[in-house]
């Protein structure tokens, strides 16, 4: 990412969410960026920073889900309070009447006890206002909203914020087709993040699906924004104070920060023809058809390329495999680690603890992660040449 002019500085805090154990990652992306103030939480980040950078972390952030504008804080004693307290803000500094707008509620430890019902009285008091000094009033749309509104209550103290992202980041718009269980390309994205890949090296994933991690990996090769594959506008674009002509300028900045000629091995493969299909689907979708090479090919068969590089996998969890043939296919995969790709650093990652001890391998890092519900660990294995490799062979891993 180039520099460039910025508007006047107009710093205001914000909120970006994303999945457990990414927070990191994401906290660099944004420091990245030039965010200040940086805070870490639960599956969030806070930062400050000015309009240019929403704009730049809606574009760019690849392990953010949202981007939220906080704008409104207090306590609601009860019901009559909440509608109270909402009634106070000057919605037409945020929403006009002829927009839609939706609101998205969470509710923690409260004496309110559905979310559901605390969004509904919120949209009322917002309604109620518009009607009462417009005559009109906007509607709702949970499906695809001008205007998110995010609330969060936590023992009865609620935040309104802004949604800057629209629909969630992870929507980068590119896939076409999926496999049975998809990663998201969030996770996906941090995942690859997480292996502190080099971008130089070759990335293999010979358990590739619908393509998800070369994808994502070619991205960051080629230093593509992935906002600039967004099929819908984000949220701030219907703000009252969007700078387009400002934002248009940001975009032709990504647009000229890609790098084409950029020399790297990205290449996977899949035993299943129909996988690779909707992989190759996708990565041409996403115009990355000369950056990434894939075919059928058993995993047994693909070999390591030049001396050091990355290989990650995404195994099946046993959900529709017998444990016996669940066991031999992750200790198919330690072979082939161990065979086929020395002098690598390899990932799994895998939400079934039990049958990767059938790997056969010691693991250097073990990261907890989660795949929606699904607690999983991102297991690294270093794969030395020579007598050190040989000698951690026999171990198997106790995770």
């Amino acid at each position: 990412m180039t520099a460039s002019t910025t508007p006047p500085p107009d710093f205001s805090n914000y909120i970006a969410t994303t999945l457990f154990g990414l927070e990191e990652i994401l906290a660099q992306e944004l420091a990245d960026l030039g965010a200040q103030n940086i805070y870490l939480g639960n599956r969030a980040v806070e930062f400050a920073g000015d309009k240019s950078l929403l704009y730049r972390a809606n574009l760019w952030c690849r392990t953010a889900i949202r981007i939220l504008k906080p704008f409104r804080t207090f306590k609601a004693r009860d019901e009559r309070d909440l509608y109270r307290q909402v009634s106070k803000i000057n919605w037409a500094d945020y929403l006009q009447a002829d927009q839609t707008f939706a609101i998205q509620s969470v509710v923690n430890q409260s004496s309110f006890e559905h979310s559901l019902f605390v969004s509904q009285l919120t949209k009322d008091a917002i309604v109620d206002q518009f009607r009462q000094r417009t005559g009109q009033r906007p509607s709702v749309d949970v499906e695809r909203p001008d205007v998110r509104l995010n609330l969060h209550m936590h023992e009865n103290f609620v935040t309104l914020a802004l949604d800057a992202s629209g629909d969630s980041l992870h929507r980068r718009g590119y896939r076409l087709q999926t496999n049975v269980a998809p990663l998201s390309e969030v996770l996906a994205a941090g995942i690859i993040l997480l292996t502190a890949w080099d971008k130089k090296s070759p990335f293999i994933d010979p358990m590739c699906g619908s393509g998800t991690f070369l994808t994502e990996a070619a991205l960051l090769a080629h230093n593509i924004a992935p906002g600039l594959y967004r099929r819908h506008s984000f949220g701030f674009m219907n703000w009252p104070d969007f700078d387009e002509p400002f934002y248009r300028r940001l975009v032709a900045e990504a647009e000229a920060a890609r790098l084409p000629e950029q020399e790297v091995t990205i290449m996977g493969s899949d035993i299943d023809k129909d996988y690779i299909e909707a992989a190759r689907s996708n990565i041409t979708n996403a115009d990355l058809d000369d950056y990434i090479r894939i075919r059928v090919r058993d995993i047994k068969e693909v070999q390591g390329i030049g001396e050091k590089g990355i290989v990650l996998v995404n195994p099946p969890y046993g959900e529709r495999i017998i444990q016996d043939n669940l066991n031999q296919l992750y200790k198919t995969i330690g072979d082939t680690f161990k065979t086929n790709f020395s002098g690598y650093d390899a990932f799994v990652f895998t939400g079934n603890l039990e049958a990767a001890k059938h790997i056969g391998l010691k693991t250097s890092r073990r990261i907890p992660l989660y795949n929606g519900p699904i607690e999983c660990r991102l297991l690294k294995y270093e794969l030395y040449r020579g007598t050190r490799k040989i000698k951690e062979e026999p171990k198997l891993d106790v995770i």
